[in-house]
């Protein structure tokens, strides 16, 4: 498993990543914000996703649609853990769906 010190080093970088991409997207439908290393994404629409650090078990966790997901990080990506999906699928494929357009998410990080 992977240290405490690096798995919050890699986090930040991911949230701050993904902050940065969320920006890009051109749309007045959403705004996000980072509070305590939780990313909450609210949309104009209605509904939040919810990404959060869960040190314990060096995981990332997605809250969307009333479901969740768990990230790992393993060799240079965020995978979820159950589905062996990359995040960047899985944040892409979310964002596209509630948005109504197709949006494009890389692998934060």
């Amino acid at each position: 498993m992977i240290d405490e010190t690096r798995f919050r080093q890699i986090v930040a970088a991911a949230i701050k990543d993904l902050g940065r991409q969320i920006d890009t997207i051109d749309t007045d439908a959403l705004d996000w914000k980072l509070t305590d290393g939780v990313l909450s994404v609210e949309f104009e629409a209605g509904g939040v996703f919810i990404l959060s650090q869960q040190v314990p078990v060096r995981e990332l966790w997605l809250s969307a649609f009333s479901r969740a997901w768990h990230f790992r990080w393993d060799e240079g990506k965020w995978t979820e853990r159950d589905l062996a999906e990359p995040m960047e699928n899985v944040l892409t494929e979310l964002f596209s769906k509630k948005l109504g357009f197709a949006v494009t998410i890389s692998n934060p990080g």
